[in-house]
């Protein structure tokens, strides 16, 4: 990769890890990321942050996500390791939804990009303007 300011070294490392597996088709974090990076999975994650929450609590933070796609999602970052679901027995059985501590480490950068996009939301808007004002009509 050709850049033409000078690097971090952490940005250095970061290009030689995408250089690796990351590109191949078989690469096994592939099917996982996909699994966990959508836009419910990395909201979920997001809002787990701040503490366990129960799926209700969930449903009503995460605003558009439907009951069937909270669960899906909830499944998938359980199977990936991010997410405990502790189910307490009492009737009806009570489950409470946190991160795991793999989950916890995920998202401290997750975060960050999502502040990314708060804080630079105008000006991706600005840009999807221009692009569109600029294209020919399909």
């Amino acid at each position: 990769m050709t850049v033409s300011q000078p690097v971090s070294d952490e940005l250095q490392s970061a290009y030689r890890l995408l250089a690796g597996d990351t590109f191949e088709a078989r690469c096994p974090s592939r099917p996982i990321a996909d699994q966990v990076m959508t836009r419910w999975g990395t909201l979920i994650v997001a809002a787990l942050i701040t503490g366990p929450h129960r799926f209700s609590a969930l449903h009503q933070r995460i605003g558009g996500i439907s009951q069937k796609m909270l669960s899906q999602n909830l499944k998938a970052l359980a199977r990936a390791g991010l997410v405990h679901r502790h189910v307490e027995a009492t009737t009806p059985p009570q489950v409470t939804y946190s991160l795991t501590e793999l989950g916890q480490s995920m998202a401290e950068p997750l975060c960050g990009l999502l502040t990314w996009f708060g804080a630079h939301t105008d000006e991706l808007l600005a840009a999807q303007q221009r692009y569109d004002d600029n294209s020919p009509p399909s």
